[in-house]
């Protein structure tokens, strides 16, 4: 496909030429310069401060969160606190991602947002409300998914986002709803199949993401490449701008669904639990939102959507046990 494209901008590039040379008189083709590809929007080549803390976190279990109350409330019937306010507003507001196909993406045809990400959301919206589509979505980039919660600009994250100690001490997370590991993408006829044989290369990975500080710390010396959505990584593959991308498997997985030209190589060497964003004082919601997940998984909704999703990536299909902090 990239070789059609390829030669279908040398024939416009020759056709404008010609056109210009007029008179029949003939075009020195070896004086045609191929016009260079434009980098996405707000793609930073091996950048000098990272987007994320360089603080010690103290150890924790990211897995771990707070165990839920009982049984859930019936929906429309929310006792009080956070979910109560929710339940007045009349909406769940939810960060979410639009550009990574499988977990959260907009539907070509419909224009809906869909995928596994999406499909927690609704649950949390039918739990509340008795109606899955009482939801308001909120695109947020990976940088902007802390920050979100933390302004009070939405009430979950929910975006392929790791729960980690640095993390834990900003917002809350619930327990693990997902478990990816860190992999590489690279063009279908690549030798490479790890990060040591990209020293000197560019990687891309999204900023404010897990991925971009590891491939910042590899000691390969790799150029990292930080862009705002996962998507612009695999225009800049595609175009022969970086020479991998490095991510979580899911969200590769998605990539490769997408371009039989690219594959993802090697084995996971990272484990990034997700969890849902929560703001860091509403420890009633998070408790709320783990009863929901344990609901998912005890009625199959987890299941059915995991088999939707992702059954293509050929990962196994068993929802995480989860883990209390009391």
């Amino acid at each position: 496909m990239r070789a059609v494209r390829a030669s279908l901008v040398f024939v416009v590039l020759v056709l404008a030429v010609t056109a210009c040379a007029g008179g029949g008189r003939p075009v020195d083709l070896a004086n045609v310069t191929s016009v260079a590809q434009p980098t996405p929007v707000g793609a930073e080549e091996n950048p000098e401060t990272s987007t994320t803390s360089t603080t010690q976190a103290p150890p924790c279990d990211p897995r771990a969160s707070y165990r839920p109350n009982g049984s859930l409330p019936q929906p429309g019937q929310m006792p009080g606190g956070t979910m109560k306010a929710i339940q007045d507003r009349g909406k769940l507001i939810a960060g979410v991602d639009q550009n990574t196909f499988l977990f959260g993406f907009r539907n070509p045809t419909t224009g809906a947002l869909e995928g596994f990400d999406i499909d927690r959301v609704h649950e949390l919206a039918a739990a509340i409300f008795g109606d899955p589509n009482k939801v308001q979505f909120k695109v947020v980039t990976s940088n902007d998914r802390v920050k979100a919660l933390q302004d009070g600009d939405v009430d979950v994250v929910v975006r392929t986002m790791t729960a980690n100690c640095e993390r834990w001490q900003q917002i809350n997370f619930s327990v693990t709803y997902y478990t990816a590991g860190q992999r590489l993408l690279v063009d279908r006829t690549s030798d490479v199949t790890t990060l040591d044989q990209l020293g000197g290369k560019k990687v891309c990975a999204a900023k404010g993401s897990t991925s971009i500080s590891t491939i910042k710390q590899h000691p390969a010396k790799l150029v990292p490449v930080q862009v705002d959505n996962w998507s612009d990584c695999l225009i800049m593959l595609q175009q022969g701008q970086v020479s991998a991308v490095s991510t979580d498997d899911t969200i590769l997985s998605g990539m490769v669904a997408q371009d039989p030209n690219v594959k993802m190589v090697g084995p996971r060497f990272t484990e990034e639990p997700y969890g849902i964003g929560i703001p860091k004082n509403n420890v009633d919601m998070v408790r709320f939102v783990n009863a929901v997940l344990a609901k998912s998984i005890a009625d199959g909704a987890w299941q059915d959507s995991y088999n939707r999703w992702l059954g293509r990536t050929g990962e196994p299909g068993t929802p995480p046990t989860p883990a209390y902090l009391d």
